[in-house]
C-alpha cells in the first residue's frame, strides 16, 4: 500500500476520537482563559432559565388559579407573566451575542496567527515543495467556517442546558409525575442520537473520501484521455472508475442507513415525550396532575425543551462535525499535500531522484551502442557527452558513430531542471541529453510528465530553472525570436494555418523556398490531394474549413520547406492516420537536419534512432529494444498499444 493509500485510508477509517484527542488540550487551554467571559454568559443564560421556567408556569396558573377557578382576572394575570418573559426573551438575547464575541473573535485571532505560523515555518524550513498550497484556505474559507460554527455549538448547547434546566424544573414543580412520564422517551432519544455521532461521523468521513477519489479519477482520466486512447488503457480506466463508483454509492448507502437512525432519534426525542404524555393523561389525573399542569408540561414541551433539543442535535450532527474536522486540520499536526521519501542515489548515477515528480535521466547514450557488462552497463556513470564531450566535461568514451564525434551536437541538455516556481517540485530534474546531428529521436511519456515541456526548452520558448539548453551549439535561452527560427522549428499539436494562399502557409518559415521546392515538399508529406481539392498552390486558405489532420499535415509540409537544422513535432501528428503518420514522420527524417518528435504511437517509437522515455523518476534513453529492456514503463506502454504483453527481443 502507498503512503497515500494508507493516509487516505486512515483519514477514511479515522471516527473522531483521534480528533477529539487531539484538540481537548487546546480547547481546555482556551477557556481556561476566558473564564470570566463563560461566567458573564452563564449568567446571561441563567435568564433564559428563568424565561423557560415562567412560560410554563404561568400558563398552568393561569388555567388552574385562573380560569378554572372562575377568576378570569388572575388568569390574565398569570398570561401576562408568561408574555413578559417572552419579551424578556430578546434583551436575554442581546447579552449573550454580546458576550458570545468574546469567545468566537479570539479563537478565530488565534486560528489565524496559528495558520500563519505553520505556513511560514514551512517556507522557512525549505526543500522541494515546501509552499504550504493550503494556507490561503486555511486563513479565510477554514477559519470562517470554525468560527460560525463555534459560534453556532456555543448558541445551542447553551440554550438546550439552561432552556432544559427551566423546562425540567417547571415539571417538577407541577408535578412530579410529569418527569416520570416525560423523562424516559426523551433520555431514549438523547442517548440514540449520541449512539449514532461516532459512526455518523466515520460515515461521513467515509462518504467523502469516496467522492474525491472518485473526483479524482475523473480529472486525472479526462487529462490523461489522449494517452488512455494511444496506450488502450480505456477499458482499464473505465473499470476503475467503475469501482469507485460502486465505492461512492455504497458509501452514500451506509451514510443513509445512519442520517434515518439519526431521524428516528430525533423522532423519538421529539414526538415521543408529547404522545407518551397524552397517553398518560389518564393515569396523571389520578394521580392529582390538574389540567392546567397538563397544559403548563405541554408547553414545556413544544415551546422550550423540544424545540431546544431539536436544534441540538442539527447542530451537533452537523456544525459539530465540521468544526472537528476543520479544527484539526487547522490545529492538528502537519498534513503534507504529498508525502516525499529521500531515495537511495544510484550507483554512480547524475544524482539521486529527489521527487516523484521531476525526472531525472540516466545518461543518454549519444547513438552508441550499449556497454559491455563491466564497462559501465546499468546506470551510466557519465554524461551523455560520449560523442561530443562539451566544455570541461571528461566523461570517458562511450563509443559512437565516428562521423559524429567532429560535429555540434544538434542538441544538448546539460543538469537542465525545470520548476514553475521557487518551491514547486520540479518537471525536469537535472536532466543531461544529447542528440546527435542528423539523429531521429521520440519522447515517449504519460501525459503531464514533462514532453511538451522539454520541447518547449529545447525551442527556447522556455527558460530552464537551471542548467544549460544548446541547440547547433549555441545556448538558446534568451536568444531573439530571429535568432531561434533559423535554428529550429516547432510544430505544437494544434497547427497554426493563416488565411491567404496556400504558398504563403508553406512559404512562411521559407521565404526562398523555389516552386520546385514547394512541389518537392508537397510531394514528399502526400499533400497533392489537398493541394488539387483547394486549387492549387496559389489558392486561398480558409482555416476554417480544414481539418484538424490537413492543418497538421499543412503545418508539417511547412516545417519541411524551412530551413532551420531542427525540427521539433509536439504530438504534431496525433490527427492523422497512421499511414499520413508514418509517411510524414519517414520524410521529415529524410530532410537534412535533426528530428525530434513526442510520440503519439508505438510506431513513432520504432521510426525513430533512439527512444527517451520520461517516467517520473528516471528517464532512460536508448534505441527501441534497449529501452524495451531497461523501462518498465515503455514495456507497458508498448504492451499496451500493441494490445498485449511486450516482448523483449
Amino acid at each position: 500500500m502507498t503512503r497515500r493509500a494508507a493516509s487516505a485510508d486512515t483519514r477514511v477509517t479515522d471516527d473522531g476520537s483521534g480528533a477529539v484527542r487531539r484538540l481537548a488540550p487546546h480547547a481546555r487551554r482556551f477557556l481556561a482563559r476566558r473564564s470570566g467571559v463563560l461566567v458573564r454568559l452563564a449568567l446571561w443564560s441563567l435568564a433564559e432559565t428563568g424565561q423557560a421556567f415562567l412560560v410554563g408556569h404561568g400558563v398552568a396558573r393561569a388555567v388552574d388559579q385562573g380560569f378554572l377557578a372562575g377568576d378570569t382576572r388572575r388568569g390574565l394575570l398569570w398570561l401576562t407573566v408568561a408574555l413578559v418573559a417572552v419579551l424578556l426573551g430578546a434583551p436575554v438575547i442581546r447579552g449573550v451575542f454580546a458576550e458570545l464575541a468574546g469567545l468566537t473573535e479570539p479563537l478565530r485571532d488565534g486560528l489565524v496567527r496559528h495558520a500563519i505560523d505553520r505556513s511560514l515555518g514551512a517556507a522557512a524550513a525549505g526543500g522541494p515543495g515546501g509552499t504550504d498550497r493550503a494556507a490561503v484556505s486555511r486563513l479565510t474559507n477554514q477559519v470562517e467556517i470554525a468560527r460560525d460554527s463555534f459560534a453556532g455549538l456555543v448558541l445551542t448547547l447553551r440554550s438546550f442546558v439552561f432552556t432544559a434546566a427551566g423546562a425540567l424544573l417547571g415539571l417538577l414543580s407541577l408535578h412530579p409525575s410529569l418527569l416520570v412520564v416525560v423523562l424516559p422517551p426523551l433520555s431514549l432519544g438523547m442517548g440514540l442520537f449520541l449512539v449514532t455521532l461516532r459512526p455518523m461521523a466515520a460515515a461521513q468521513r467515509r462518504a467523502l473520501a469516496a467522492d474525491e477519489a472518485l473526483g479524482d479519477h475523473a480529472a486525472r482520466s479526462r487529462a490523461a484521455l489522449r494517452d488512455l486512447t494511444a496506450c488502450g488503457t480505456g477499458p482499464a480506466a473505465a473499470r476503475r472508475g467503475a469501482e469507485l463508483i460502486e465505492d461512492a454509492a455504497a458509501a452514500a448507502r451506509v451514510l443513509a442507513g445512519w442520517a434515518a437512525v439519526r431521524t428516528a432519534a430525533l423522532g423519538v426525542a421529539g414526538h415521543l415525550p408529547v404522545l407518551a404524555l397524552l397517553l398518560a393523561v389518564p393515569w396523571l389525573r389520578g394521580r392529582g396532575v390538574t389540567a392546567g399542569a397538563l397544559l403548563g408540561a405541554f408547553t414545556y414541551l413544544v415551546q422550550s425543551l423540544l424545540p431546544a433539543l431539536h436544534t441540538l442535535m442539527t447542530a451537533l450532527g452537523a456544525a459539530g462535525s465540521r468544526l472537528l474536522v476543520v479544527l484539526d486540520r487547522i490545529i492538528g499536526p502537519e498534513r503534507p499535500e504529498r508525502t516525499r521519501a529521500a531515495e537511495p542515489e544510484r550507483a554512480g548515477g547524475p544524482g539521486s531522484v529527489r521527487a516523484p515528480a521531476a525526472t531525472r535521466t540516466e545518461p543518454a547514450l549519444a547513438a552508441a551502442p550499449r556497454p559491455a557488462p563491466g564497462a559501465g552497463g546499468g546506470a551510466v556513470t557519465a554524461r551523455a557527452t560520449a560523442a561530443i564531450p562539451g566544455p570541461g566535461d571528461d566523461a570517458p568514451d562511450l563509443g559512437g558513430r565516428p562521423a559524429d564525434r567532429a560535429r555540434t551536437a544538434a542538441v544538448e541538455l546539460r543538469s537542465v531542471t525545470l520548476s514553475y516556481g521557487v518551491r514547486a517540485e520540479p518537471v525536469l530534474d537535472s536532466l543531461d541529453l544529447c542528440v546527435a546531428p542528423g539523429e531521429h529521436l521520440a519522447v515517449v511519456g504519460p501525459s503531464g510528465i514533462g514532453k511538451s515541456t522539454l520541447t518547449r526548452l529545447v525551442a527556447g520558448t522556455l527558460a530552464p530553472s537551471g542548467g544549460e539548453v544548446r541547440v547547433d551549439g549555441r545556448e538558446v535561452t534568451g536568444r531573439p525570436p530571429a535568432e531561434l527560427a533559423a535554428l529550429r522549428v516547432l510544430v505544437p499539436q494544434e497547427a497554426y494555418v493563416f488565411s491567404g494562399t496556400l504558398s504563403d502557409n508553406l512559404t512562411y518559415l521559407g521565404p526562398g523556398a523555389s516552386r520546385a521546392d514547394l512541389d518537392a515538399a508537397v510531394d514528399a508529406l502526400g499533400l497533392w490531394p489537398l493541394v488539387e481539392r483547394l486549387g492549387g498552390l496559389d489558392a486561398p486558405v480558409r482555416p476554417a474549413e480544414l481539418s484538424h489532420g490537413e492543418r497538421q499535415l499543412l503545418a508539417l509540409t511547412r516545417a519541411w520547406v524551412s530551413p532551420a537544422p531542427l525540427l521539433l513535432l509536439d504530438e504534431a501528428t496525433c490527427h492523422l492516420d497512421p499511414a499520413a503518420e508514418a509517411r510524414a514522420e519517414e520524410a521529415l527524417a529524410r530532410r537534412p537536419g535533426t528530428l525530434l518528435v513526442v510520440a503519439h504511437r508505438l510506431s513513432s517509437a520504432v521510426r525513430a534512432d533512439r527512444v527517451l522515455v520520461l517516467d517520473g523518476t528516471d528517464a532512460v534513453c536508448g534505441t527501441h529494444d534497449e529501452v524495451l529492456d531497461r523501462s518498465p514503463l515503455y514495456r507497458d506502454l508498448t504492451g499496451h498499444w500493441q494490445g498485449g504483453p511486450a516482448r523483449r527481443r
